[in-house]
């Protein structure tokens, strides 16, 4: 015999279960079932051509950015097999492309490697690449833990202005770091202020041929993409051999990144076969792919183990930032970051995120799909598998140009202006994360954000209050009333109501006021009770029904509130029941 309300059970667990394993629900999880079965042929002849302009961009910013991580020659028994920083890049590059195809929500987003999340790496990492890869597993589990537990309101306190401060003082930090490529400078510092310092005590010291070459190289991007941005678009009806340098012209600009470091490649090799050395070289690269094992949660240093718990302590603060900042571009493709540097930990990559500059190279070729990934992602696994041997002769100035052209679009000091006319007061978090940004990463964003929140709680505790019948008179508060408001509030009615002529009565306006705690209740209550015992009265107006609501079970004594017009029409219409109801006699009475 089954005890009572097993069947209620069995039929409520039954409703969760068809629910959970409804085609809705599947396609929530698996997006890319609302696209597959309406794909066409259009549809992937665009894909194509976005998926090819993309990997022409992701290959050439891959190997550069592994320069900005830091990830040096490792000779460890994890990377025994590697002998350069570079392939690190390139394993960050592919994985994203596979997994967003299918998790993806946006046919535009592309997941890699970014200037600043390689910058973040090389803080928390110092160049480790056990760390690098370890940060990836536990970046990837944070990601997931967030977008599965829907903890990503934690961003909403991220405000814009530390957004922007950070994002130009990670393209300063950036641009400058790659100015000893640039110029051919060695023994460098990491520290951007030693760095400065280094460079400019080293100036004396620059190769020639990595600077003319670096220069060149920057000059030739810059005009490349000025020609795109005002080369005329091409229209319908227009000459065929017009379109067709259209379409040179396009190609040529888009691929400007692979264009020059290919082209500072054949000069590099044509100097190295004349015997003559001016440029210094990326060096040798990694072939093949990367052997698909566990992360390490351990590494050898100096013929001593290094725990787990001790990685995590080098990584320090860089193991919430790290997956904090990967996920501001979209909490809701959380489950895609977080799966990429997840699945990406098990082949030798460190932290990724959605680049901004190839989501919007990606857009501007039409990309109708995330399919266009796929082909990014295999163009990818061919570099690896056939072209290493041939990053040998890539010059580190070139790609010091491409990092340098890359980041400095990211440098943006004109939002102060804005900041200046809209809120003078949001400039203070903006300079206090973009200075201390360049003394500590995680400073400088932790500090924007606690005096973003400062300014935020200000707000809260010292609300706007309107005097708007000075015979009454009447207080308007415009917000919401929280804790923090109890004494900035009482005070505010002290200076209005207890003054020498001592009017009969005071209105509370409460017509903007959709927020109520019990601490201010308790306030209002003490309030009222200094009024009743002055013979005074303490009105209440424009309550909302919810407000309303709260007053009544705060049992306030002689609780008097003159329907405000609002209200009276809510319940004239029937949108809430009257309250009126439960009021004691003696405040029914009075409000009669």
């Amino acid at each position: 015999m089954e005890r009572p309300g097993t069947w209620h059970d069995r039929r409520v667990g039954s409703r969760i279960l068809a629910r959970c394993c409804s085609w809705e629900a599947i396609k929530r999880t698996l997006p890319f079932l609302c696209w597959l079965p309406q794909y066409s042929i259009q549809w992937m002849q665009l894909d194509i051509i976005a998926g090819l302009t993309v990997g022409l961009t992701v290959v050439p910013q891959g190997l550069a950015y592994a320069e900005v991580a830091g990830l040096p020659v490792e000779d460890d028994e994890f990377y025994l097999t590697f002998s350069s920083s570079r392939q690190y890049g390139l394993y960050s590059s592919y994985v994203g492309c596979f997994i967003y195809c299918l998790l993806g929500t946006s046919k535009d987003v592309t997941l890699g490697p970014t200037a600043i999340m390689s910058l973040l790496v090389a803080i928390y990492t110092s160049g480790d690449a056990s760390l690098a890869v370890l940060l990836a597993f536990l970046s990837g589990c944070i990601q997931l833990a967030l977008g599965l537990l829907k903890f990503g309101f934690l961003l909403d306190f991220i405000s814009y202005p530390v957004i922007k401060a950070f994002t130009s003082a990670a393209a300063v930090t950036i641009g400058f770091s790659q100015v000893k490529n640039l110029l051919g400078l060695k023994d460098i510092p990491r520290q951007f202020i030693l760095q400065v310092y280094e460079t400019f005590h080293k100036l004396p010291t620059i190769r020639v041929g990595d600077a003319v070459l670096g220069f060149l190289c920057i000059a030739f991007l810059l005009a490349l993409k000025f020609m795109k941005e005002h080369f005329p678009r091409v229209y319908r009806g227009m000459p065929r051999c017009y379109r067709l340098c259209y379409i040179i012209v396009w190609v040529t600009t888009t691929a400007r990144n692979a264009i020059v470091v290919v082209a500072a490649g054949l000069v590099a090799y044509s100097f190295h076969v004349m015997g003559l050395h001016p440029f210094i070289l990326t060096g040798k690269t990694a072939e093949g792919l990367p052997q698909f094992q566990l992360p390490p949660f351990s590494e050898k240093i100096d013929n001593r183990t290094v725990s787990f718990s001790e990685m995590v302590q080098d990584i320090g603060p860089g193991l919430f930032i790290i997956p904090l900042m990967g996920l501001l571009e979209s909490v809701a493709i959380a489950r895609a970051f977080g799966l990429t540097n997840f699945l990406g930990s098990f082949l030798s990559a460190y932290p990724v995120t959605g680049s901004f500059g190839r989501t919007a190279l990606n857009s501007q070729t039409g990309a109708c799909t995330p399919a266009g990934g796929i082909l990014t992602g295999f163009l990818v696994l061919f570099s690896l598998g056939y072209l290493t041997p041939l990053f040998y002769y890539i010059p580190k100035a070139a790609l010091a140009a491409v990092i340098i052209c890359a980041v400095a679009p990211m440098f943006d000091l004109s939002v102060c202006k804005t900041l200046w006319k809209v809120k003078k007061l949001d400039l203070l978090p903006f300079l206090v994360t973009f200075l201390l940004s360049f003394w500590e990463i995680q400073y400088g964003i932790l500090l924007g954000i606690l005096v973003s929140l400062v300014i935020l709680c200000y707000s809260i505790a010292r609300p706007k209050i309107k005097v708007i019948d000075p015979h009454g008179p009447t207080l308007m508060i415009m917000s919401g009333l929280s804790f923090p408001s109890v004494e900035y509030l009482r005070d505010t009615i002290h200076e209005k109501a207890f003054t020498d002529s001592l009017p009969p009565s005071v209105t509370l306006d409460f017509t903007h006021v959709n927020v109520l705690d019990y601490t201010v209740v308790m306030g209002l209550r003490e309030i009222q009770h200094e009024f009743r015992s002055q013979g005074r009265t303490l009105l209440f107006s424009g309550l909302q029904p919810d407000i309303h609501q709260i007053l009544l079970a705060a049992d306030l004594k002689d609780f008097q509130h003159p329907l405000s017009v609002t209200t009276a029409d809510l319940y004239i219409d029937g949108s809430v029941e009257p309250l009126l109801n439960n009021v004691p006699k003696a405040s029914s009475e009075l409000n009669h």
